[in-house]
Formats: structure tokens, sequence, C-alpha cells
């Protein structure tokens, strides 16, 4: 798995470099056939970028293959899926400064809401667009810890006893560093009876034990596994599964008193669909996505899945626990970002480099 990820995080600008050739490659067919600009209808074959956050490359590797051919099967068309991962912040960015996203799957609302930060680049209303807010699997954080966890590490409050190093992403770049910030604010106002100031002084003390900020949640996995810093990880828990299922004898997971019901929501990106004529395969790629053999393979690939039939095969593989919600306790990503992430916001005021 990782030397697979870390040469997947190396190749990240070929991969943006190839999706801008395809994007322009496309362009220019959409100017040639001009009036009926409908790439997705007409031709042999069409192209989409997914522009997705860090953990999320094995499960879209998987689907792309399966939507491939059910495309072909459908249209006749073949079908180039381009991907591109990395922390859900940068990815937003890229999308607003101009890479050419059919499709978003980023890791929170907040992200794809800031498309439109410059300009209209889709539907205000994308959560609309699709089943359960536009969110076809969820996730939540718990800790990677190492084999025989030597620290003890049980829950939230044992992550700042004695000399313990703490591997997590930025915040401002990556999604899930922004999910495992909430999920320990959550916990550590709760704990002390909803004094803010006392879960203030706690990520205080939890991000000086950091010794190190990637931008993603997959690099912050490659710092843990393969660099060997830190005692435990604040994982995705897709991404902690999937490190136990490629070396279980050297990590184990464990799963907090409480965590956050992370929501990773997907979007076609308007201004480009139409621009490209994309929009039928794009759309067609994301409602894909709330098929039961779909939601297997988010399953298998440790994504909890929204379907209720499919979620109940795989009970058994995710742990029960209790689950704040950015929308119930933090008044969604719009106030949550503002508050905790923006420029001056929370995280600044803590966080000492």
């Amino acid at each position: 798995m990782l030397k697979l990820k870390k040469s997947q995080l190396l190749a990240l600008p070929l991969v943006l470099a190839l999706a801008a050739c395809g994007n322009q490659a496309s362009n220019d067919k959409s100017a040639a056939s001009n009036a009926t600009g409908s790439q997705a209808t007409s031709g042999s074959s069409v192209s989409i970028l997914n522009v997705s956050y860090d953990p999320t490359r094995e499960l879209y590797q998987e689907y792309n293959q399966v939507f491939q051919k059910q495309w072909q099967q459908k249209t006749g068309q073949t079908l180039d899926i381009q991907q591109s991962n990395g922390g859900s912040g940068k990815q937003s960015l890229s999308v607003q400064n101009g890479l050419q996203a059919d499709v978003v799957t980023l890791a929170l609302a907040g992200d794809i809401d800031s498309l439109n930060k410059q300009k209209e680049l889709l539907n205000k209303d994308w959560q609309k667009a699709l089943p359960d807010n536009s969110t076809p699997y969820t996730s939540t954080i718990v800790f990677l810890v190492r084999k025989g966890n030597p620290k003890n590490i049980k829950d939230w409050g044992d992550l700042v006893k004695g000399d313990v190093q703490v591997i997590t992403p930025n915040p401002k770049t990556s999604g899930g560093a922004r999910w495992n910030f909430l999920a320990a604010w959550a916990w550590a106002k709760q704990n002390n009876g909803g004094d803010e100031a006392k879960a203030k002084a706690f990520v205080t003390e939890l991000f000086k034990r950091v010794p190190v900020m990637d931008t993603g949640a997959r690099g912050s996995t490659i710092t843990f596994t393969q660099r060997g810093l830190g005692d435990v990880l604040l994982a995705w828990e897709n991404e902690a599964y999937l490190a136990l299922k490629e070396a279980g004898d050297q990590y184990e997971i464990v799963t907090p008193s409480l965590s956050i019901l992370c929501e990773p929501p997907v979007a076609v990106v308007d201004s480009v669909v139409d621009k490209k004529g994309t929009r039928e395969v794009a759309t067609e790629y994301l409602k894909g996505l709330y098929t039961e053999d779909a939601q297997r393979i988010i399953a298998k690939n440790f994504y909890r899945p929204i379907n209720p039939k499919v979620a109940a095969e795989f009970k058994d593989k995710f742990p029960q626990l209790q689950l704040v919600t950015i929308d119930k306790d933090f008044g969604g990503w719009k106030t949550a970002q503002q508050q905790f992430f923006a420029d001056g916001g929370v995280f600044d005021q803590i966080y000492v480099k």
C-alpha cells in the first residue's frame, strides 16, 4: 500500500499536468464540433477528471474501473477517468484556480462550497442534487497506534500524557485534519462540562505534540508508517483499516469513546461539464456511487456505506461509537470554518510553529 501511495503522491504534479492537457484536448474537440456541444453523447471516447481528497485513492481506483465498463456497455463510448488526489483544502483551491474538474469528491462540504468563492463554478444548492446531501459514504476519526499500544492510548485524553507524540495533517490544507481537530475539540468540551476555554487548552497541548504536519492525510500516514514518527496517528477510519490490512502485524486501531461523523460529499462542477459537454457522464458517475454494487466497493474500502441494506451487510466491520456532527454541534461548515480554520481563527491562535 504505502509504496504505491508514496509514488502516487510524488506523481501528483504529473497527474495534474495530464489533466490539464486532457482538458485542453477536450476543449479543442468541443470547439471543433461546437454546436452539439455534447462530448458525452457523440464520439467514441470521453474523458472526465475527478478531483478528490487524499485517502480515496484505492476506492476510486476500484470504482472507476467498474464504472468505465458500465458506461461503455451503456453508450459504446470509451471512458477515460483521470484521478487527482491531495489534501482536500488544497484540491479545492486548485479547482478554484482553474483545474478543470468535472466532478469533485472532497473531504467536507465547506471545501466544495469554497469553489464559488471567486466565481460561481457550481450550483449553490449542489447538495440537493443527490441523496443524503450528496454524501454517498461516511467515515469517522480513529487512532492508529503501534503494535502492542506501548503508550497505552485509549481515548483523547491519553494523547496529552507523558511524552506522546501525535501525527495529524495541517488543518489549513487537509479536510481530514479539520475533522481530527473538531473531534478532539468536541471530546474536550464534553469532557469538561461544555467549557470551551478548557477545550482550547486541550487542543493547544495536543498540537504542541505534533512534530510535523503534512498537507494531506496520506502524507501523514506515510510519516507515521514509513518514517516512523509519532506514537499515534489521527486517521480517517478507512485509512487506519487500510494500514492494518497492509501491515496488521505492526499497528492497532483504537476507537475513542467519542468521535465525529465525517461526511465527504460529491458534486458535479457545472461550469466545467457545460464547457466540455460532459454533464451526462459526470452526473451518472456520481449517481453510480449510490448503487448497491458501488456501496459494497465503498464498504470493502473501509468507508461506511450510506445504503441501509449494504450497511447491514457490513455492520460487524464498523464499531459503534458516539458521534458528534458538524451541523448539530458546530453550526455547519460555514460557521466552523470561520471560527476554527480561517485566518486568525482558533487554530491560528493555538498553533505555534
